[in-house]
């Protein structure tokens, strides 16, 4: 926090804050539908014989799940510490 308020960022508005809610639950609801379609058409077969998913399409679906959302969460941090750093995108192994 800077000494009275100068340099300090201004606080966004109840509409621009409503705009950043909206987008994230966009940028949700994408996420979710593309793992859905993805992790549906690697794991599941489509002759449909059950009517329940057998154990290996739930272990394929849950490993495909873990694996979207590991993913969704370590590209924005990947993202970041490489803004911090100034030094553009950089390769993190």
């Amino acid at each position: 926090m800077s000494f009275l308020g100068f340099g300090a960022r201004p606080q966004p508005t109840s509409a621009e804050k409503l705009a950043m809610a909206e987008m994230e639950m966009d940028i949700m609801a994408h996420m979710i539908n593309k793992l859905g379609n993805t992790c549906f058409k690697k794991c599941v077969n489509n002759d449909y014989k059950d009517t329940e998913l057998n154990k290996g399409e739930s272990v394929c679906l849950d490993r495909c799940v873990h694996k979207f959302v590991e993913a969704f969460q370590k590209v924005p941090y990947t993202l970041n510490l490489s803004k911090q750093h100034g030094n553009g995108l950089t390769q993190y192994t």
